[in-house]
């Protein structure tokens, strides 16, 4: 064999071998066909808030029972999301992603024919659709790339909710504004029935229990949930660290929720910006949620604790950061963008501790996951009326953001130790 020959198939080898790598650091399309789903039931959660004032016109109601829309789909997610996941433990997972998107096609488009009352039962359902989907489709996710990989892919699927925030709720609301409040809403329901045909087609196909059937060349086969049993799945949820984490999740969602829940009223009221200007300010928290989400889903799998400390202790100095730069523009603008970077960083981390906690019983701490960052943002606005309402500034607020994240901080030390004490 001559020199040119070997050299020729060493070469050749080489090019093999990338080709594997790029392979394995690919992450499947049903990934990002997930994201997208997520994207469109999400853009529902972002887009109620921007055209609040016209429901309650429309439906003859006050501006504050017309919030209680809000609240009742958060109360959806959180109440209905674990018992859901439950009874789906064996249901294909495949159909089940598709059974929950269109339950919640079904009740935003039913909600848009009815006065407020539908309406108002109509948001609980779709909550507790959109909470269910949320738990399969971050097991799903895992289920379809290698374990080093978890924290990446789900941060895939959770960037379709800073889509959202970016993107879907914006055009929603300007969509509306155009035609009447339900045009936003239309929208939603067809892109959850586009990426409802985009599962069946797109995502790996179900065995008798919700599994693939198949490694195929798109990663390893979905693990059955059935297959763990409901017993295991309450076993999971009795592990003390699991708590933990739930408990870092909602101190640090909270945290910065209720600085951006309040962000357009401190922008109006304090810094004076033009209120054509106020969504752009907004849409850049969601431009770094989505820059955050990237990054933390690349260091969370080797480091998460390090991407859970970063996140919580800038959020700290992020929230008391914004109460000093409110009254400037050119201040602000950069501390909205850094703090949806440090925000956003989380999350990723958040669901890879929670499955690397409960690897053998995912769906019910996936969906538990998913309560836990709805109830975050339901207790912001209680946290807020509980200074607010004494005749606090509402630069208070982002005190109280720091106050929570720096709560979170001494549990993420724990769960450090005990990982480095158990290795």
């Amino acid at each position: 064999m001559d020199t040119a020959t070997i050299t020729e198939r060493g070469r050749s080898g080489r090019q093999r071998q990338r080709q594997r790598q790029g392979q394995r650091q690919r992450l499947p399309l049903g990934v990002y066909l997930l994201g997208f789903c997520l994207f469109a039931m999400g853009s529902a959660e972002f887009l109620l808030a921007g055209v609040l004032p016209a429901v309650a016109a429309d439906l003859d109601v006050t501006l504050s029972r017309a919030g209680f829309l809000i609240t009742g789909f958060a109360l959806g997610v959180v109440v209905g999301g674990p018992p859901f996941a439950v009874l789906s433990l064996r249901w294909p997972r495949r159909t089940t992603l598709v059974v929950t998107q269109a339950v919640f096609a079904a009740s935003v488009a039913v909600g848009l024919f009815g006065g407020y009352e539908v309406l108002l039962a109509t948001r609980v359902v779709s909550g507790v659709a959109y909470a269910g989907f949320f738990a399969v489709a971050s097991v799903t996710a895992i289920g379809m790339v290698t374990p080093d990989r978890n924290a990446r892919a789900s941060g895939v699927v959770v960037s379709g909710l800073s889509v959202a925030m970016v993107a879907g709720g914006p055009a929603g609301t300007l969509l509306s504004h155009f035609t009447d409040w339900r045009g936003g809403f239309w929208a939603v329901v067809a892109l959850t029935v586009a990426g409802l045909a985009g599962c069946l087609l797109g995502l790996p196909g179900d065995d008798a229990h919700g599994g693939r059937t198949d490694g195929g060349a798109e990663g390893p086969a979905v693990k059955p949930a059935a297959r763990t049993g409901l017993a295991r799945e309450f076993a999971a949820l009795r592990r003390p660290a699991l708590w933990g984490v739930f408990a870092v999740t909602i101190l640090t969602t909270a945290a910065y929720m209720i600085t951006f829940n309040y962000l357009a009223a401190m922008l109006a009221e304090l810094t004076g910006i033009g209120e054509v200007w106020i969504p752009a300010v907004l849409a850049l928290f969601g431009v770094g949620a989505f820059a955050g989400l990237s990054i933390g889903g690349r260091v969370a799998d080797r480091r998460p604790h390090a991407a859970l400390l970063t996140g919580a202790v800038a959020l700290v100095a992020l929230s008391l950061a914004m109460a000093a730069a409110v009254h400037r523009a050119w201040a602000v603008v950069p501390v909205v963008l850094v703090m949806g970077i440090a925000a956003f960083v989380l999350n990723p981390a958040l669901y890879g501790r929670v499955f690397a906690l409960a690897a053998d019983a995912p769906t019910l701490a996936g969906a538990t996951t998913v309560s836990a960052f709805q109830f975050g943002i339901s207790a912001t606005p209680a946290l807020a009326a509980a200074v607010l309402t004494r005749g606090a500034g509402l630069t208070s607020v982002c005190l109280i953001g720091a106050a929570l994240a720096a709560a979170a901080i001494p549990l993420v030390l724990r769960d450090r130790a005990r990982v480095r004490s158990a290795a």
